[in-house]
C-alpha cells in the first residue's frame, strides 16, 4: 500500500513503455545469451549447498583465496544469486525444481538460522554456517539487496507456499523504524553489536533507492513516504551531461534498477528526475571521463572503458568517476559497462564484446 501511495504521490504517470534502445542482432542476442549463462555459473558454483550463501568473491583462475577470504559470503551477492536462479529457471539454464530447492535452502537458513538483529543481517558471513565475518556491521543496504532477491523469488515461485511464507516472514521481521535510530526520515547505514549505530545515513543520492522503497512499503514496520524526499539530490555536469550524482563508483546508478523498473517515471517536483534517464546520462558521462584519462592511461579507448568498485592489484577500491578517484591506475572493470547494458546498450555492448 505504501509503495502504491509513493508512486502516486511522488512520480508522474508512466508514459508508454516503448523503448528507444537499438534492436539487437541475432549475433548480439547469441553473445548475450552465452555471457549471461556463463555469468550465472558464478552463483551456481559459489553458493553453499547447506546455507544458500554466495561467496563475496572468487578468482577467475579457480585458485584458492587466503584463509581470511576463503569462506566469506556476502548477503548482497546472495540476493543477486536468488534473482539469478529465477532468471536461470525461466531461460532453461537450470531445472525449475533445482532452482526452487536452492531458493528454499537459502530462505530456510535466513528465516531460522542466520544471526540477525531486528531482522537485519550481517554484511559478511561464513558461508558454511552464517557466523559473522570481518567484524562486519548489520548492513541496511546489503540486507535490502538480499531482500530484493528474496522477494523476486517469492514472486517467481508464487505458487510455492513455503517460499512465499518464508520470504514474507523475513521481510516482515525487518524493523525499518529501528534502523532510523531516532531520525524521522533518514536510515542509518547499519549497526555494530559493540559500537551501536553507524553515524552515516542515506542522506544523498546513492544505491539506496530500493532500500527506501522496501522501507516505505514494509507491511509490518514502514517508515513515512516522506523519507523519499528527505535526502539531498546533488547534480553535476560532465561532458555536457547533467545528472544526479554523489559518489565515484558507477554501481550506485545500477543496483536498484536490477529490481525496480524506473523507466518513464519522473518525480513530480523540480527537476522532475527520471532515474532511468539519470543512469543513462551517468553512463555516458562515465565513458567520456574514462576517455579523458586516455593520455595518462592509453588502455582506455572507445570500447575499453569502465571503472567501478572492485578488487585491484592493491586490494578492494571503491573507485570511479567523475570526479576522479585518487587511486585510479588504468584498471578496467568489465562489470561497469556490463551493469549499464540496460541503460546504454549502444556503448555497453561493444565494450563487453571487446
Amino acid at each position: 500500500m505504501a509503495i502504491s501511495l509513493l508512486t502516486v504521490n511522488t512520480f508522474s504517470s508512466p508514459l508508454s513503455r516503448t523503448s528507444n534502445a537499438p534492436r539487437l542482432s541475432a549475433a548480439d542476442e547469441s553473445f548475450l545469451e552465452d555471457l549471461s549463462r556463463r555469468s550465472f555459473r558464478y552463483f551456481l558454483e559459489q553458493t553453499h549447498p547447506d546455507t544458500g550463501l554466495t561467496l563475496d568473491r572468487a578468482r577467475a583462475d579457480g585458485s584458492i583465496h587466503n584463509e581470511n577470504q576463503r569462506h566469506t559470503a556476502s548477503i548482497a551477492a546472495t540476493g543477486f544469486g536468488l534473482t539469478a536462479l529465477c532468471i536461470a529457471a525461466e531461460r532453461g539454464w537450470i531445472e525449475p525444481e533445482e532452482a526452487r530447492e536452492r531458493v528454499r535452502t537459502a530462505l530456510r537458513f535466513f528465516a531460522g538460522r542466520a544471526p540477525h538483529e531486528r531482522g537485519w543481517f550481517y554484511h559478511w558471513m561464513d558461508w558454511r554456517n552464517g557466523e559473522r565475518r570481518w567484524q562486519s556491521e548489520l548492513s541496511s543496504i546489503d540486507t535490502a539487496l538480499l531482500l530484493n532477491g528474496m522477494l523476486t523469488a517469492r514472486g517467481y515461485f508464487r505458487h510455492d507456499r513455503e517460499i512465499v511464507r518464508l520470504a514474507t516472514v523475513i521481510y516482515e521481521r525487518i524493523d525499518f523504524r529501528w534502523i532510523l535510530n531516532g531520525h524521522p526520515t533518514l536510515l542509518s547505514h547499519g549497526w555494530y553489536p559493540d559500537r551501536g549505530f553507524i553515524k552515516h545515513r542515506w542522506d544523498t543520492y546513492s544505491e539506496q533507492l530500493s532500500l527506501l522503497l522496501l522501507a516505505i512499503g514494509s507491511p509490518a514496520h514502514p517508515i513515512t513516504p516522506g523519507a523519499w524526499r528527505a535526502w539531498e539530490r546533488k547534480r553535476i555536469t560532465y561532458a555536457n551531461f547533467t545528472y544526479m550524482h554523489a559518489h565515484p563508483p558507477l554501481f550506485i546508478h545500477q543496483y536498484s534498477h536490477a529490481w525496480v523498473d524506473f523507466r518513464n517515471r519522473r518525480e513530480n517536483w523540480y527537476p522532475f528526475t527520471d532515474y532511468f534517464e539519470n543512469s543513462v546520462k551517468a553512463t555516458h558521462a562515465h565513458k567520456a571521463f574514462c576517455l579523458d584519462l586516455s593520455d595518462e592511461f592509453p588502455g582506455y579507448t572507445e570500447n575499453v572503458w569502465g571503472i567501478t568498485a572492485s578488487d585491484s592489484a592493491k586490494g578492494y577500491v571503491a573507485w570511479g568517476g567523475p570526479p576522479r578517484h585518487p587511486r585510479i591506475d588504468g584498471t578496467v572493470v568489465p562489470c561497469a559497462a556490463g551493469g549499464s547494458l540496460m541503460f546504454t546498450p549502444d556503448i555497453a555492448l561493444p565494450a563487453l564484446r571487446t
